[in-house]
């Protein structure tokens, strides 16, 4: 069985090089061929709406949106129910591909075999 890598990214824009390195790393993971599940909490939750990550600087980083595609093109991104209910974002207001789910998920996500998880 291939390992899968599960990434909570808290940060968005108020820590922006932690942000940065969550979504790299993703990407990075993504194009390795390895199966990633990318979590949005707290900050981060923004980008999960179109033309949030577009908002994002960083110098000397890729850009964000072009991160983001690369994960959506070979892995799933998740928003934190919470998270997204206390910014009153719905489900027609994602990105497509993104979906909304719970602790519960997260957590059934990194207690199977072979995953590897990190928290930015």
């Amino acid at each position: 069985m291939s390992k899968k890598l599960v990434i909570k990214v808290t940060a968005g824009a108020d820590a922006p090089e932690r942000c940065s390195q969550a979504f790299t790393v993703a990407a990075v993971a993504v194009a390795s061929g390895v199966r990633v599940s990318l979590w949005l909490t707290g900050e981060s939750a923004w980008f999960a709406l179109p033309g949030k990550a577009a908002e994002f600087e960083l110098p000397h980083s890729a850009p964000l949106p072009d991160l983001i595609e690369s994960i959506r093109a070979g892995g799933q991104i998740t928003l934190c129910t919470q998270c997204a209910v206390r910014r009153d974002i719905g489900e027609d207001d994602v990105l497509e591909g993104v979906r909304i789910a719970g602790a519960q998920v997260f957590v059934s996500e990194v207690m199977e075999d072979g995953v590897q998880a990190l928290v930015y």
